[in-house]
């Protein structure tokens, strides 16, 4: 069974994870409310709604502190993000663990990745940053997780990328056909 690109959505066909971002391009404080407002009206099991998100603009506090907790690799790039944020879950709490809350933590960041891509931004999300180093900079209580870093921004130049960057950059987008995600009556029997 093949789709092609052109049938889903084109806020889902051209959602792309990039590392150059515009250096000098600021997103508005309304635009942040919009992307807070998709990823706060995300499906929840129970309606927990487990999500956390703390926001860095560039240059302020928060924004340097999320970088510092970056792995080299995604530092070089993020840093240059006018807004990085550190995507965080409740796994534990009234009733206990909260088996789902990574998952509900993934919608609600999907939903903002969505609203990004309908207001001509980019987001990428990045897992490589220092977890133990995220929960002390923002006291982050014991029962919440901080799970991934977000950068948000418009597309920048290329160019302005270290060389081994910039082919990644430009390598085509590849994803696994469905044949090999999606199966009927067994496991790796590919929907007829």
């Amino acid at each position: 069974m093949t789709i092609s690109k052109n049938t889903i959505h084109p806020l889902v066909a051209n959602r792309r994870s990039p590392r150059a971002f515009d250096r000098d391009r600021k997103i508005s404080p309304e635009m942040l409310s919009n992307l807070l407002e998709a990823a706060r009206w995300a499906p929840s099991a129970n309606n927990i709604q487990p999500w956390r998100f703390i926001v860095g603009q560039k240059n302020d506090a928060t924004h340097q502190k999320i970088v510092s907790t970056l792995s080299e690799g995604n530092r070089i790039w993020a840093e240059h993000a006018p807004i990085l944020i550190l995507a965080v879950t409740q796994e534990e709490g009234e009733r206990g663990k909260q088996s789902y809350a990574w998952h509900d933590l993934g919608l609600a960041t999907t939903q903002m990745v969505l609203q990004a891509s309908a207001m001509e931004l980019y987001a990428h999300i990045m897992a490589g940053f220092s977890k133990d180093e995220a929960r002390s900079a923002f006291s982050i209580p014991a029962e919440y997780v901080p799970l991934t870093v977000i950068a948000i921004g418009y597309l920048g130049d290329v160019e302005n990328l270290p060389e081994k960057l910039q082919a990644r950059e430009k390598a085509p987008r590849i994803r696994k056909t469905l044949d090999e995600i999606a199966f009927q009556n067994t496991w790796g029997e590919p929907l007829a």
